[in-house]
């Protein structure tokens, strides 16, 4: 059993858990969460996508929320750019990382971006070799790999080849997104063995949703592998819109709760995470979903 003793948390929760909130959020707000988060130690802290307001409005200050926030050196503060003109933008507003993504399904591609996955990925390509000029690192998400709303079980293989191709292209690291959280321990590391023929296990990252209740068990499984990044989203915000009945990112505070129990160093404190979580959560009126946060807080 090979279990990193080191693990990167990617926090997710600003751009991908706040993304699909119906009310506008004001951006003060926003600012207050990620320097909240900064305070936690994390060393990536996703806050934006330069995307249409019109297709996302809750992202269409991410021009403000990047000038707004206190950038500590050694954190990096990444933006998702769909296309040439959100990277422009984004370029525009000091951004450090870039994020882009593509899906490994095919009709999930056309209801999420309005295109066909072939054409997805020559739009990524385009936005890694425009970066490299600027010398950005770029992060590649692929959604849907452990099944589609739309399509159903997703093929190991297809899914390989698109992480071998956008890492091929230039892109540091590649998220592995269970976008509607059907995906189980064993299709995991069925999954994550598969594009480990063609990636480097070093550049894998796992974005697990919870909808199922799947998402802490899917992670102990890959983490076996020698996965070492994980995306997690505070208070276990976010959703997606285009997955029916899909819940919530994992819980940031469940999967530091289980690292710690397993003597895996993060770096991230836990104490000043709740504070985060509790933060948003009031503002949103909503109740948290994550059951440490529940279990940790009667403990005050």
């Amino acid at each position: 059993m090979i279990i990193p003793k080191k693990v990167n948390i990617y926090e997710v929760g600003p751009r991908d858990g706040l993304q699909n909130e119906k009310k506008i959020i004001p951006t003060s707000v926003k600012v207050k969460l990620i320097n909240k988060l900064t305070d936690c130690n994390f060393k990536n802290i996703e806050v934006g996508s330069f995307v249409s307001s019109k297709w996302v409005p809750q992202m269409a200050d991410s021009n403000r929320v990047l000038e707004g926030i206190n950038k500590i050196k050694g954190v990096s503060y990444p933006v998702l750019t769909p296309n040439l003109k959100g990277f422009q933008e984004a370029i525009k507003y000091k951004a450090d990382t870039i994020c882009v993504f593509v899906s490994a399904s095919e009709k999930f591609s056309k209801k999420n971006t309005n295109c066909t996955v072939k054409k997805s990925l020559k739009r990524v390509e385009e936005i890694v070799k425009e970066a490299k000029k600027y010398k950005l690192k770029v992060r590649g998400y692929i959604s849907c790999v452990l099944g589609c709303p739309y399509e159903g079980k997703i093929s190991y293989k297809k899914t390989a080849n698109i992480a071998k191709f956008i890492d091929k292209i230039g892109c540091y690291e590649i998220s592995l997104g269970d976008t509607i959280g059907t995906g189980t321990p064993l299709e995991s590391v069925l999954m994550v063995k598969e594009v480990t023929k063609q990636v480097n296990i070093k550049k894998i990252a796992v974005h697990f949703h919870d909808t199922y209740g799947q998402a802490l068990a899917n992670l102990y499984a890959v983490l076996q592998l020698g996965v070492s990044t994980i995306d997690s989203s505070v208070g276990g915000l976010g959703g997606c819109p285009y997955a029916k009945g899909a819940t919530g990112n994992v819980a940031t505070e469940d999967v530091l709760y289980m690292l710690n129990g397993m003597k895996v160093n993060t770096g991230v404190k836990l104490e000043m995470l709740l504070n985060a979580s509790s933060f948003i959560n009031k503002h949103l009126g909503r109740k948290i979903s994550s059951r440490a946060f529940l279990a940790l807080s009667k403990q005050v």
